[in-house]
């Protein structure tokens, strides 16, 4: 089992590159070795589908609500969707939430909205909250041509403090094209090739089998 940090905060290069398949799949591996896991989406715009695919892998042990606090109806970054409303998000209130559900398991997962930079609420974007909460980072990107450039941009923007410990995962693309063959192995050997995990295209990520090599790269994730 991968040694775990209190709270793993998955972002991303961009909206749409896959942090919800990666999370689903994170913590079905989770439950499946037995660690006290939660996951959770605080904040979606435009529809709710992303953390109702959070529900579902947690057998909707945990409400709707519950990992999903704040949800808008505008297809825009949280804070422009959460203004349109009259509802203003204030870090406070956040991070309370943050820290009462790390409190309830041994691994927290959160899935951010956007990208890393992406605005959230009012002063706040995800690279705050992983700052404050001390956060192991995540960082998901579309293995296509642009990803070094998108990863490293995304890395660099990190706070100082999680660089070193965040890693990449590059997921599979449904129509790869030519630079999936160099793009893992180009990234490990500009940001070290430990902290480069590659995902294959997995769309029903409530459905796939964890096989022992989808496995291990959770692991390695996870680690």
């Amino acid at each position: 089992m991968p040694a775990l940090s209190r709270i793993i905060f998955i972002t991303g290069s961009d909206t749409g590159v896959g942090k919800t398949v990666l999370t689903t799949l994170l913590i079905r591996r989770l439950r499946a070795l037995g660690v006290s896991a939660l996951a959770v989406k605080p904040f979606c715009s435009g529809g709710r589908d992303d953390a109702e695919a959070l529900h579902a892998a947690q057998d909707g042990e945990i409400a709707l609500d519950a990992l999903n606090p704040w949800h808008f109806r505008a297809p825009l970054t949280p804070l422009l969707a959460a203004r349109r409303e009259g509802r203003t998000l204030e870090l406070p209130d956040v991070l309370t939430y943050l820290r009462q559900a790390a409190e309830l398991s041994s691994c927290l997962l959160v899935e951010g909205a956007g990208g890393l930079l992406s605005p959230l609420g009012e002063g706040f974007a995800a690279d705050e909250l992983i700052a404050r909460l001390r956060a192991r980072a995540v960082v998901v990107c579309p293995n296509r041509l642009g990803v070094i450039n998108q990863a490293r941009l995304t890395l660099g923007s990190l706070p100082k403090a999680a660089r070193a410990g965040a890693c990449v995962v590059l997921m599979g693309q449904a129509r790869p094209d030519g630079s999936v063959k160099t793009n893992a192995t180009l990234l490990g050997e500009l940001v070290g090739a430990e902290r480069v995990i590659s995902m294959p295209f997995l769309p029903r990520a409530h459905e796939a089998a964890l096989s022992p090599k989808l496995a291990k790269s959770l692991d390695a994730v996870l680690a």
